[in-house]
């Protein structure tokens, strides 16, 4: 099922856009196992990290709308090569033992520089889809595709994080994220598929016509819900950690957590079977009950055999929800504006995380790791009112938009980009 999307992106794009994606996952870990070790407290790790996140959630949009107005290719290159520098003044300045000042200013110029590759990569395969006349089970079998290389990356990346702190010292690890920033974050900009979102070369004459496309309120909402899939793993993993140190197995948590990871990238593989009839609102109301049903066992996991189960079934929900957004979000909004609302839904995950492990991390100090475990039921619930009452449909086609001729890597010619939108009865 997934032949053509492999026909469609081609070999080496997957492999640099994926390579491009650790140091993502890499350097927030990375930098609080660093500004820990380095400074011997938690607390600035803490500043440290919660810098780079911030610096992500509100400039990650930006980056991403920078890419709708002027293409991939020199916004990347850009980002990629500033990321890779801020990246290395963060770990030249933590093994020096600057002040906490200095190492939250450098950690959130590591995070607002980080070039957005994994919602870059979805606009660019759906443009080269949509582009080759794809129809929406394709653009679906593609996103889960995406969604799946982004749950890989985000287990990949800390283990790999933990195995060069292990080894060597944590340095080693945000200089390798910082080595693969400058090579395959260059890649991707570079690789020829990036002209599939090249904007029109008349859309400057057209006194702002894209700038002023306004988005529907449902892009609004389904921002929200990211933020709240985001608060659920930021509280989850807090009551992950909490437990397995009362359990007296601390070392056990990151293995729980990629555990979540792994059912939830194998699950996001299996979504492109999901038969085309069952529409994308019908599987986001679905996925969000499935949230609540499957969260609502954390409350109760009381031994590491029992952690283990429960997270490792409640994954299993995750991906469906993730991939499903992103696909109401390409449907719902204005192609000129894909790369900014797909760099929103990221930011807002990091955004979430971060508020929620903040929270919910102080909740479980003072009343143990059920109280994590309950803002994460909490987000759930919440995930699945929105679902059941806003309904999303599908955006019209742009008139008078021609694309420009773009071929996918082992495709003759483009189709046409009329076929950009389904049907509203796909959509729900």
């Amino acid at each position: 099922m997934y032949r053509d999307t492999w026909s469609l992106l081609g070999p080496a794009l997957p492999v640099v856009s994926f390579l491009g994606r650790l140091p993502t996952a890499m350097c927030q870990l990375g930098s609080l196992l660093l500004v820990a070790e380095t400074s011997g407290s938690l607390a600035t790790a803490g500043l440290t990290g919660g810098a780079l996140a911030a610096g992500q959630t509100v400039a990650g949009p930006v980056i991403g709308r920078l890419a709708d107005r002027h293409g991939q290719r020199g916004v990347v290159l850009a980002a990629s090569l500033a990321n890779a520098v801020a990246v290395a003044a963060l770990v030249l300045a933590a093994l020096a033992g600057v002040s906490v000042a200095w190492l939250m200013v450098l950690g959130a110029l590591a995070g607002a520089t980080v070039p957005q590759i994994g919602p870059l990569a979805r606009t660019r395969s759906v443009a080269l889809a949509r582009r080759g006349g794809a129809d929406d089970r394709t653009v679906g079998t593609v996103l889960s595709f995406e969604g799946t290389l982004d749950e890989v990356s985000f287990v990949l990346g800390p283990a790999l994080v933990g195995l060069a702190a292990a080894l060597a010292h944590p340095a080693a690890a945000l200089l390798l994220a910082a080595l693969l920033l400058v090579v395959c974050g260059t890649a991707f900009a570079l690789h020829p598929t990036g002209r599939a979102t090249a904007p029109e070369p008349s859309g400057s004459t057209r006194s702002g016509a894209a700038e002023r496309t306004r988005l529907p309120g449902s892009a609004y909402v389904l921002r929200g819900t990211m933020v709240l899939q985001g608060a659920m793993f930021g509280a989850s993993q807090a009551g992950i950690t909490a437990l397995t140190e009362k359990l007296g197995a601390p070392a056990q948590a990151g293995l729980v957590y990629a555990a979540m990871g792994v059912m939830s990238a194998a699950v996001g593989l299996s979504m492109a079977a999901v038969p085309a009839r069952i529409g994308l609102m019908t599987r986001w109301r679905t996925a969000t009950v499935a949230l609540v049903v499957l969260s609502v066992p954390l409350l109760f996991a009381d031994s590491l055999v029992a952690l283990y189960a429960v997270v490792v079934v409640l994954g299993a929900a995750y991906a469906p929800h993730l991939i499903t957004v992103f696909g109401l979000t390409e449907r719902s909004v204005p192609a000129t504006r894909l790369a900014e609302s797909m760099a929103f839904l990221t930011s807002g995950i990091v955004g979430g995380q971060a508020l929620a492990l903040a929270v919910s991390g102080r909740l479980a100090e003072g009343h143990g790791a059920p109280a994590a475990f309950a803002v994460a039921v909490g987000a759930a619930v919440a995930c699945a009112l929105l679902s059941w009452t806003v309904r999303v449909a599908p955006a019209p086609p742009a008139p008078e938009e021609t694309a420009p001729e773009v071929a996918a890597p082992n495709e003759a010619a483009p189709g046409d980009p009329a076929v950009r939108r389904a049907s509203a009865e796909r959509s729900g």
